[in-house]
């Protein structure tokens, strides 16, 4: 899928549009995905992914995308941001 947050798994959902007379019609609502680069400074590389806003906040929240990666279950992340954890954790970032 296009949209989605490579942290948080955030993808579009599907709901309603109500008319004043109450007619409901299905639409998708897309989530805030930015296309951000993070700087590594373990690796000293940028790294460019796709996350929601709320994602960017969590990665705030565990001071920076490498301890992100380095405490975050694999099965949830990305196949890209999989492979750069398992670099860092052979770096001995644990």
């Amino acid at each position: 899928m296009a949209n989605v947050c490579e942290i948080t798994g955030k993808t579009r959902y599907k709901v309603n549009r109500v008319s004043h007379a109450n007619n409901k019609s299905k639409h998708y609502q897309q989530p805030n995905i930015q296309e951000r680069r993070i700087y590594v400074p373990e690796l000293g590389l940028k790294v460019k992914i796709k996350v929601s806003t709320s994602g960017l906040r969590t990665i705030d929240k565990h001071g920076g995308l490498s301890r992100y990666l380095v405490k975050a279950k694999p099965e949830k992340l990305s196949t890209n941001l999989r492979r750069l954890r398992k670099v860092l954790i052979n770096k001995g970032l644990h």
